[in-house]
């Protein structure tokens, strides 16, 4: 079993930046496929940025350049590094997971999700 926490979210002034970190726990998540998702009252959840166990790397477009998805397998963590912030940035941040080497943005391709971290970027 894998059990996700999401850390690192709070407020910020557009044009701010915030590190978020997902800590992973279970036999072999090191090899997991792992993603950043996000979901905005009222709107449906989206990917953000996933990442391969080699380190193969995909974005969405609206966060492209501004976001950077990384991992430290030795940790078992995932990080999102999120810069020139933007109100439309604001909702819930999950961590998701999945035994692949596969990478997506869907969420409907993950197994386990975090419990979530609240990113709320003012104007």
């Amino acid at each position: 079993q894998v059990q996700l926490v999401e850390s690192g979210g709070g407020s910020v002034q557009a044009g701010g930046s915030l590190r978020l970190s997902c800590a992973a726990s279970g036999y072999g998540v090191s090899s997991y496929s792992m993603g950043w998702f996000r979901q905005a009252p009222g709107k449906e959840r989206e990917g953000v940025a996933a990442v391969g166990s080699g380190g193969r790397v995909t974005y969405a477009g609206s966060v492209k350049g501004r976001f950077t998805i990384s991992r430290d397998n030795a940790k078992d963590t995932l990080y999102l590094q999120m810069t020139s912030l933007k109100p439309d940035d604001t909702g819930m941040y999950y961590c998701a997971a999945r035994d692949s080497y596969i990478i997506s943005l869907d969420p409907r391709w993950y197994s386990y999700w975090g419990q979530g971290t609240q990113v709320t970027v003012s104007s």
